[in-house]
């Protein structure tokens, strides 16, 4: 996918904020009013000494000592509102951005899973997104407010004479405009960077944290150790550059400030000697503006931290924005199932991280396979791992597309069959079942949301798990563990056939149903397997030949092909 540009990105970013145009308005009015409050206090006091030394000014002591716990109380106000209504934006627009990444993943995956990192998408779809607050809460209201603060502010400076006003302008651009577009030049790509080591990082940390067992039976903790020490560091290092920098952009941000004081004191006591203001006019523009670089000191942080939030900004939309490999289809006629045909079919995977296209030079898995799955007859498929028999079934779910030849189901190519309609007539259960931190009947419930206890124990029956559920002390009402950690390998296996029996699809597609199961329950769930071949086409994945006993067309696989 071709990198997008940051002005781009951004662009983008501010974009989502349409719905939200009226919200974002209030922010600005409210932080406006905030800093006017505060800066006016000492611009009074400053109206005060004048006041105090004999001079005239249009406010007297008494209504500036009224004006000013007002103001105060003003300014607590209008900063709590602003606050609470941009976090109300940054909130709600990371709901919207979730729920719009959740989709895209719906559309690429499995392709997307078999292509990337886990945890380097759990870490994008989690702190990625969540550092999307910092840009919607507190960047672009604080740049519109520094914006009409200050503009308000040389008007009011200006005033006094337009010289000053002139000086206010170039001490604002400088602190708010020039020097973080500087910063920003400086730390060139080291947000992009700081945000794939920290990727990187969550997807080592994901791959050892289910590889422990593993790891501590062979003592290769020290190992591991010394590699996460090692990635560690390396983000450390980016995150301590960005901190330094960070820090040499406000040291720079308070020097300019300093700079412009002292500037506006020479130009203020210039005109002063000259006759050209009074002494109200060289107190008080300097005061107002000594006491108004809040706002534009808010910017001139951004040069810095806009880097992750851009590079998260990034990679978010990079998964929005991502096409899949294979798109849902919708609008076509229903279609029943009659029996399946793959006619000459090859097949690659490709880098499924560069736009997930299968690219040619990728070693094939398939190599002009035929094959006919008749309606109500059991296939069994056998071979050798890395022969393509997973594959093919993935094939027939259409989680990938056929490079060469055609796939029908029906007498219709599957690239013609409804998506929604094609997950209806087919029930896949993959090599390893996947469970969900929830109680069992409803990880069986996946199957079926709407099936009733009856239909989940029916199905349960047939994949000889009901007994093992009643053992447990809250039978199907039992909580698993995360991925099922619970369980054991073989009661993980038939609760997923349990969901592949209540999906009720007339063709089942079953990778390695029985590895996990002991000679009896596979004599149980292979029967169960036979008789639902009466109303049912199974298309049956194993190593086991005890498995393919029940079959009644038996087809060798080797290489990629159909031997």
């Amino acid at each position: 996918m071709k990198k997008q540009s940051k002005v781009i990105i951004l662009l983008r970013m501010i974009k989502l904020v349409k719905p939200l145009t009226g919200f974002m308005i209030m922010a600005v009015f409210f932080g406006t009013m905030g800093f006017l409050a505060a800066e006016f206090i000492p611009i009074l006091g400053g109206f005060a000494v004048i006041n105090a030394l004999g001079g005239n000014t249009c406010f007297s002591l008494k209504t500036i000592f009224i004006l000013l716990p007002i103001l105060a109380i003003l300014r607590a106000v209008f900063r709590l509102s602003e606050q609470r209504t941009n976090h109300y934006i940054a909130f709600t627009l990371l709901a919207i951005i979730r729920d719009k990444v959740f989709k895209a993943l719906r559309k690429l995956c499995p392709a997307k899973l078999e292509g990337k990192d886990k945890g380097d998408l759990i870490s994008l779809i989690t702190s990625d997104v969540e550092l999307l607050e910092v840009f919607y809460a507190h960047t672009i209201s604080p740049i519109c407010i520094a914006i009409v603060t200050e503009l308000l502010m040389c008007v009011f400076i200006g005033y006094f004479h337009p010289l000053l006003g002139v000086v206010a302008m170039a001490a604002y651009l400088s602190v708010g405009v020039l020097l973080p577009i500087i910063i920003s030049k400086r730390s060139g790509t080291m947000g992009d960077d700081l945000r794939a080591k920290s990727g990187e990082l969550s997807a080592h940390m994901l791959e050892n944290i289910r590889g422990i067992d593993d790891t501590m039976q062979y003592s290769y903790g020290n190992v591991r150790l010394y590699e996460i020490t090692e990635k560690t560091n390396e983000l450390s290092k980016k995150q301590g550059l960005l901190s330094r920098l960070t820090g040499t952009n406000m040291a720079l941000a308070n020097t300019m400030i300093l700079i412009s004081d002292i500037v506006m004191l020479a130009v203020c006591a210039l005109l002063y000697q000259n006759g050209k203001v009074g002494f109200d006019g060289f107190l008080i523009p300097l005061i107002a503006l000594m006491s108004s670089f809040g706002p534009v000191t808010v910017l001139a942080a951004l040069g810095t931290t806009l880097q992750s939030t851009v590079a998260s900004g990034a990679r978010v939309l990079a998964v929005i924005d991502e096409v899949p490999v294979t798109e849902d289809i919708a609008g076509k006629e229903e279609t029943d199932f009659t029996g399946a045909k793959v006619q000459n079919v090859s097949f690659s995977y490709g880098n499924t991280d560069s736009e997930t296209k299968i690219e040619s030079n990728q070693s094939e898995v398939l190599k002009n396979v035929s094959l006919d799955v008749n309606k109500n007859k059991i296939i069994g498929i056998v071979g050798k791992s890395g022969c393509g028999k997973s594959t093919l079934l993935k094939l027939l779910m259409r989680f990938w597309k056929v490079n060469e030849g055609e796939i029908n189901i029906s007498n219709k190519n599957i690239e013609e069959i409804n998506t929604d309609n094609l997950r209806e007539i087919e029930s896949y259960m993959t090599q390893e079942t996947i469970l969900f931190k929830d109680t069992i009947a409803n990880n069986i419930r996946i199957g079926k949301l709407d099936a009733t206890d009856e239909e989940v124990i029916e199905a349960c029956r047939k994949a000889s798990v009901h007994d093992f559920i009643m053992t447990l002390p809250n039978g199907y009402e039992t909580e698993v563990g995360e991925l099922g950690s619970t369980l054991s390998g073989g009661e993980r296996q038939r609760i997923g056939l349990a969901r592949a029996f209540l999906h009720d699809a007339p063709f089942i597609l079953l990778d390695e149903p029985t590895s996990n199961l002991d000679s009896l329950n596979e004599a149980v769930v292979l029967k169960s397997l036979k008789e639902s071949a009466k109303e049912k086409t199974i298309l049956l994945v194993s190593h086991r030949q005890s498995t393919m006993r029940i079959a009644d067309e038996v087809i060798a696989m080797d290489g990629g092909r159909v031997s």
